[in-house]
């Protein structure tokens, strides 16, 4: 759903007069690029370490400015935010210096003496275009691997988060080279003037409809792009699944951030055999984590605005539904309490679209071919979550569905392991990045192969082609 907050037809529409230069600005990037200091391991070292600093340094302002804008418990704040970018930005410092190394390549024995190396080389001019759902972590941990790989950067952060915006504009330049990086505060038209440049990458997360746009923009300049998006991603319980965790580890998956997360746990496929348990199972932690008022929880946050708000509100309002625990919204104090739902009708309003709120719809199955069936006829889905004893069962759902990234007995994880790539694929996104994967998706995987200038060429490779020779080559080439 929309993690940006741009309609297609808003995206698309020009501006007579831009706030900002944007074609200077990128020129005066390229031009500190072309001066090559960006490419030492030094320098981006350095970066990173301004990073992990401004992290730590400017906490407070951080999480405070995550609080006005999201209502985000400062733990909760630290921890999705702050904590997890510093773990990115740590295990980049931690391999660069390896990832930087020319990677040896075997050499035919055609082309012997020689020597091929893989080289990784960084693109240039990078955009990279933040949502408001985690804005601290969704701009920095992308910034840092670009800024790994040696790029310079133009960072967009969105202006439905204004505090966060704001802050990050005001500190960000306190720690990096400003001649390297830069932030562009502002809204549509500011999107619309940084687009229409030549950038080397673009990476945009948010929702599909703005991410074809932004793909759209970039065709015209052949511009490579990663589009992190988001998409319905479903859990399954299977009938031997221990229900106890499954709904201790949904109900984080689904609550945190008050359900705004691209990975949240979007709905639940639960065993028949285990409804009930799996239902009273989720009351339960609901209350635990956020007592029998969770508007008073100080743990609990808002929803980002009225409008998104109303949004939920309007897929409440439809049919098709029991609800179990929650249900109330306060449209203007932009509250969504966290709902479970049960007998959700497959066409319900809320079935149908990307909830990006605290309401877990929980439907029931028999066999499980169903439930992968049901996967198999919407879009990918950027998570999948499996919740099982079984290993074949985790066989038999790895080998009949697809998904962006998944978790066995657990959910949203997966993107703390910075050895897994983390992405979409279809209709959820496409490239990946996190720990190795965001240096290798900022870098240009040059082949070089270098021969001494001493060799005599080989003659059969060369005309004439008498029949003797073609003979010989087609025997050893």
């Amino acid at each position: 759903m929309s993690q940006v907050d741009l309609t297609p037809e808003q995206a698309s529409e020009g501006s007579a007069v831009s706030p900002v230069d944007a074609a200077q600005l990128v020129a005066r990037l390229r031009a500190t690029y072309a001066a090559g200091r960006t490419r030492t391991l030094g320098w981006r070292q350095q970066q990173l370490a301004a990073l992990g600093r401004m992290l730590v340094e400017r906490e407070d302002e951080l999480i405070e400015a995550l609080r006005e804008d999201l209502g985000r418990a400062p733990f909760e704040a630290w921890a999705a935010d702050l904590r997890a970018t510093a773990r990115e930005v740590e295990d980049l410092q931690r391999h660069l210096a390896t990832w930087m190394k020319p990677h040896r390549q075997k050499v035919p024995w055609l082309f012997r003496p020689g020597r091929a190396d893989l080289i990784h080389e960084p693109l240039g001019v990078v955009l990279v275009i933040a949502p408001w759902n985690y804005p601290v972590q969704l701009l920095i941990a992308p910034l840092a691997a670009a800024l790994a790989a040696g790029n310079v950067v133009v960072c967009k952060p969105s202006e439905v988060a204004p505090a966060t915006s704001a802050a990050i504009a005001r500190i960000l330049p306190l720690y990096l080279d400003p001649s390297a990086v830069a932030v562009v505060e502002g809204g549509i038209p500011e999107t619309t003037a940084l687009l229409e440049q030549r950038w080397d990458h673009i990476l945009y997360t948010g929702n599909g409809s703005v991410g074809r746009i932004v793909a759209a923009a970039a065709a015209k300049h052949l511009t490579p792009v990663t589009l992190e998006l988001g998409g319905k991603s479903p859990v399954i319980v299977a009938r031997d699944a221990n229900v106890k965790l499954a709904a201790s580890r949904i109900a984080f998956a689904k609550f945190l951030n008050a359900g705004q997360t691209c990975v949240a746990a979007d709905h639940v496929w639960v065993h028949a055999d285990l409804a009930e348990k799996f239902l009273a199972a989720m009351r339960s932690e609901i209350s635990k984590r956020y007592g029998s008022n969770p508007r008073a929880s100080k743990d609990f946050g808002r929803i980002i605005n009225s409008r998104h708000a109303q949004r939920i509100k309007d897929l409440l309002d439809g049919r098709g539904y029991e609800v179990v625990a929650g249900g109330e919204v306060d449209v203007k104090g932009k509250y969504v309490a966290p709902t479970v739902l049960r007998d959700v009708s497959r066409d319900a309003a809320v079935m149908n679209e990307e909830i990006f709120g605290p309401v877990l719809p929980v439907l029931t199955f028999e066999d499980l071919d169903e439930v992968t069936d049901a996967i198999n006829e919407g879009d990918k889905p950027l998570a999948l979550y499996l919740f099982t004893a079984s290993d074949h069962t985790v066989e038999q759902v790895l080998a009949t569905t697809s998904s962006g990234g998944m978790c066995v007995n657990d959910a949203i994880s997966h993107l703390l392991v910075p050895a897994l790539p983390f992405g979409g694929v279809g209709d959820s996104g496409y490239g990946a990045y996190h720990g190795r994967w965001g240096f290798e998706t900022f870098s240009h995987r040059r082949a070089v192969l270098r021969r001494p200038s001493w060799l005599v060429d080989a003659p059969m490779l060369n005309p004439p082609y008498p029949r003797w020779k073609a003979r010989l080559t087609r025997k050893v080439f």
